[in-house]
């Protein structure tokens, strides 16, 4: 007798899922596709690749040792259609189910896709909440609703209110609802940040590794010294490395970027969250038992608890909520093309270097890196959210649109005009020297900000608020910037904006190869012209050793 065709996307290999809630091995039929259009949205780094694939195949062998049927199709199974709808449509000619059970998704676009299925397959299709979130979407659009400012702290608020996580008899712990003011310490010096755990890939991951080397060579990124936990065991053991040699330090840390320290104090579990091995709840609980016990001080759980019940909770909420005009929003009216460096890593500014080149190889860079350098410079001049959060997209393991939007568009563009953040955040070089040692290695002079050594960043910064100081004039945290440009000289502020404009017109801003688009209607995908092969292959000769191979125009 038939059962239910069940579906599982690459970024839900949890055991828990409400796919699976019911489940009826003796009939129901668990469907997992690897499918081409899922790995080419847009040109994902190399290693997310192999994150999701290698996560999906132990996913799928560990439902199978349970006894459950699973139909499971690969990337080179030549009949595969290379959509989840033509998979879908397939499983149901083979299996003939008596309806299709899936959970809702984190992209809008699989959304669309899904509302389809039941149509094509003439067959009841359920889309089910997805539990593994800890605020639902009828929950957030109810807090939402009537609120003329979304603001996160008051949503965390609520949230630690209705989980009693970090609570005491209806109360902050320690009294205070947030303990961002003591995360700001620059990393002291002979401060050791322990290495954090590696799984070395075993023979499935190694065998995906082998394929996306072959199926996406020009992809960006390198795969060398991949990583990452591909199983709920793994990411398990990811999270008790963290609480036990990270977790204490995080909290004075998190906002420090150091040379040759990638990860520092941070926690590396975003990649295990978001494809669902490893549940948001189960996260807090570790890091609040930590601090119970005595093994971590409140200023370092509560900055890890934040990120995930605050920040990751509410991004999902305000992207369900606003989509899909959300992501054509362009509230600045940036236009500026994204400069090479971006993908290259070829550049003077040392601060931008050392993110980009971080991000090319490990397909990682911390919140700090992405929004106060990469995404800071983005906002400084003007590049386009199109383009930006395309980059976003394309270069980190951990990024799905649901949280990848919100945090690019709303925090670190604004161009959303302010849904998400209350003001840009914006900063001249003087933080990065600040949190970093970055700029003490840098061709550029943090304490110059005209002439031909002076960081871009400090002329850029001044561009900015003098650009949009319209726009600005009535935001009171805006306030005090605005009022130290309107008091500098006219011709003080003449030249910082002149040497803004020779900057932007200037090498550092080269886009690279031309470009044309790939598929009707001027989306994302790109390929690049004949000539623009040929450009590429004479800017690789004589690069240094360890470039990445997979750093090539826009993926």
């Amino acid at each position: 007798m038939p059962g239910l065709l069940r579906v599982v996307l690459g970024d839900q290999c949890s055991r828990g899922l409400s796919a699976l809630d019911g489940l009826d091995p003796a009939r129901d039929v668990v469907l997992l596709a690897e499918v081409m259009g899922e790995c080419t949205y847009v040109r994902h780094h190399k290693q997310k690749i192999v994150l999701v694939l290698s996560a999906m195949r132990h996913f799928a062998r560990a439902l199978a040792a349970r006894g459950v049927k699973v139909d499971y199709i690969r990337l080179d199974d030549p009949a595969n259609t290379g959509t989840l709808a033509g998979e879908v449509a397939r499983a149901v000619a083979r299996h003939a189910p008596e309806g299709i059970v899936c959970t809702f998704p984190g992209e809008w676009r699989v959304l669309q896709d899904m509302q389809g299925w039941e149509a094509m397959a003439g067959l009841p299709v359920e889309i089910r909440e997805d539990s593994r979130f800890l605020c639902d979407l009828a929950w957030f659009r109810r807090w939402a609703q009537g609120r003329k400012q979304m603001r996160m702290e008051f949503f965390y608020r609520e949230m630690r209110r209705a989980t009693g996580l970090l609570m005491e008899e209806g109360a902050p712990a320690g009294g205070a609802w947030n303990y961002d003011a003591a995360n700001r310490r620059r990393l002291a010096p002979g401060v050791a940040p322990p290495a954090p755990r590696r799984f070395p890939p075993d023979a499935i991951t190694r065998e995906v590794m082998a394929l996306v080397e072959a199926r996406f060579p020009d992809h960006f990124g390198t795969l060398e010294g991949f990583a990452w936990p591909v199983t709920a065991r793994e990411a398990e053991a990811a999270l008790a490395d963290f609480v036990a040699h990270r977790l204490a330090d995080f909290g004075d840390y998190q906002d420090a970027m150091a040379t040759g320290e990638p990860v520092l104090f941070h926690a590396l579990v975003s990649t295990s969250l978001n494809i669902g091995l490893l549940l948001p709840r189960a996260c807090c609980d570790a890091a609040e038992a930590a601090w119970r016990a005595g093994r971590a001080p409140l200023n370092a759980v509560e900055g890890f608890i934040r990120q995930i019940l605050g920040w990751r909770e509410y991004v999902r909420g305000i992207y369900w909520l606003k989509m899909p005009d959300y992501a054509g929003l362009n509230a600045l009216e940036a236009a500026r093309p994204l400069p090479w460096f971006y993908w290259s890593g070829e550049t003077r500014l040392n601060c931008l270097r050392q993110a980009v080149t971080q991000t090319r190889d490990l397909a990682y860079a911390h919140h700090i890196q992405r929004l106060m350098v990469t995404g800071n410079f983005a906002l400084l001049a003007g590049l386009d959210p199109r383009a930006v959060n395309e980059w976003y997209m394309v270069v980190y393991a951990d990024a799905f649109e649901w949280v990848e939007l919100p945090n690019t568009h709303g925090m670190v563009l604004h161009a959303d005009g302010g849904v998400m953040a209350s003001k840009p955040y914006a900063a001249s070089g003087a933080y990065i020297n600040r949190m970093s040692d970055y700029c003490r290695r840098c061709d550029y002079d943090v304490r110059e900000s005209t002439g031909p050594r002076a960081c871009p960043m400090n002329a850029l910064y001044w561009d900015f608020l003098a650009r949009h100081e319209r726009r600005f004039a009535g935001n009171p945290r805006m306030a005090m910037p605005l009022q130290a440009l309107r008091r500098m000289p006219p011709e003080r502020l003449a030249a910082l904006r002149a040497a803004a404009a020779d900057f932007l017109a200037g090498p550092e801003m080269d886009p690279g190869p031309p470009l044309v688009d790939r598929r009707p209607g001027g989306t994302l995908d790109t390929v690049e012209r004949p000539q623009a092969l040929a450009m590429l292959a004479e800017r690789r000769q004589g690069s240094a050793k360890g470039r990445p191979r997979g750093a090539r125009l826009r993926p």
